[in-house]
């Protein structure tokens, strides 16, 4: 008779208590982060602990992050980006307007153009396939995506793996260009010196938005009213905000455990499925990407690397992190990524329901 060999015991935390399964969730977190970290890839404060999430309910685990921390952690990032914006922004806009419009309209289409091909395809349901391929603020349209009923899961999935990806291609396209290494990664100074009313100003303005936008049921309101309202006070001067690396590192890790634990054994099978045509798609956002910036490059008098990194599709703090480290006209770089970005906040919920609506596709996952 033929000896059986016994199958491999399945991990399982169904049985400890929910303070274990918190302190395991933790420990891998940092774990992950500081590997993340140590690699140099994007996002890791947020790809850390979702990955660990999605680790912690693979294993059974059953914790869920708190919807008031969840919320508050959004108010945050809407304050963070609404800081990133830089008053100069405005200008360099306006001198090269033309250059903007086409560079930023051009990108946008394209990638909800390859978010229609897979909604049509029925590789990912419609409105998870346009907000996943919303070229930019990743963490901003899974936020987004939540509040218009697409499924938060799958856009983590997409736009994380197109970040990667992105800041990947880059890398390797600028260390080739300047012919040298691409080290430049500025230390992270986790405590500055905290200017104490800007903070306070900021943590107002993150609290308010807030609340209101939760009482006034805003979609995505939590994370659009802190942003709309940050930008118009330190436009107009009247307020600096500031928030320390320590608060955005904790409000980036309550979003990936927020995002992570809501993953399930079908939703991860769902998107293994999907990941070959999801991968090409964004090879092909990347390439169509590289032929803007072509154009951009012939028509506009930019040179070749700026235009590059200026049409990049997503992955704006790497992007940052690789332009500091070439010889390229940073603030065009930074001033397209950036109009692009507020692009895609504007217009981004309006272009997935009427893209979506017209994918036909209702693919369903649970």
């Amino acid at each position: 008779m033929a000896n059986s060999s016994p199958s491999p015991r399945r991990v399982s935390l169904a049985s400890r208590s929910a303070g274990a399964q918190w302190a395991i969730l933790i420990g891998l977190s940092a774990a992950l982060v500081v590997g993340l970290e140590a690699l140099h890839l994007p996002a890791a404060l947020l790809l850390g602990p979702m990955l660990a999430a999605i680790l912690l309910t693979v294993a059974e685990g059953g914790v869920r992050a708190p919807q008031s921390a969840f919320v508050s952690a959004q108010a945050v990032v809407g304050c963070m980006i609404a800081g990133s914006l830089p008053l100069s922004i405005g200008g360099e806009m306006l001198r090269n307007w033309p250059l903007f419009l086409g560079g930023v309209v051009s990108v946008v289409v394209a990638a909800n153009g390859l978010g229609w091909l897979l909604a049509r395809w029925r590789v990912l349901p419609g409105a998870a396939a346009i907000w996943g391929s919303a070229p930019g603020a990743a963490s901003a349209m899974i936020l987004m995506a939540e509040a218009y009923g697409a499924d938060m899961r799958l856009v983590a999935f997409m736009q994380y793996l197109r970040v990667v990806c992105v800041a990947i291609v880059a890398s390797l396209v600028s260390r080739l260009w300047v012919a040298g290494p691409l080290d430049h990664h500025p230390a992270i100074v986790w405590f500055p010196a905290v200017p104490w009313t800007s903070f306070a100003e900021t943590l107002a303005v993150a609290a308010l938005g807030a609340l209101a936008g939760k009482r006034l049921h805003i979609p995505a309101g939590p994370l659009l009213l802190p942003l709309a309202i940050g930008v118009t006070l330190q436009s107009g001067g009247w307020m600096t905000i500031f928030l320390p690396p320590w608060l955005l590192a904790a409000c980036y890790c309550v979003v990936g455990w927020s995002v992570g634990l809501r993953f399930t054994p079908a939703i991860i099978a769902y998107a293994a499925r999907a990941l070959p045509r999801v991968l090409v798609s964004i090879l092909a956002l990347i390439a169509i990407c590289g032929g803007f910036a072509a154009i951009l490059a012939t028509v506009g008098g930019i040179d070749p690397l700026t235009a590059y990194l200026a049409t990049s599709p997503g992955g704006g703090d790497s992007i940052a992190i690789i332009a500091a480290s070439s010889k390229v006209d940073v603030p065009f770089v930074m001033a397209m990524q950036m109009a692009r970005i507020l692009v895609v906040l504007l217009f981004g919920p309006a272009i997935a329901r009427f893209v979506a609506k017209r994918s036909g596709a209702g693919a369903k996952t649970s």
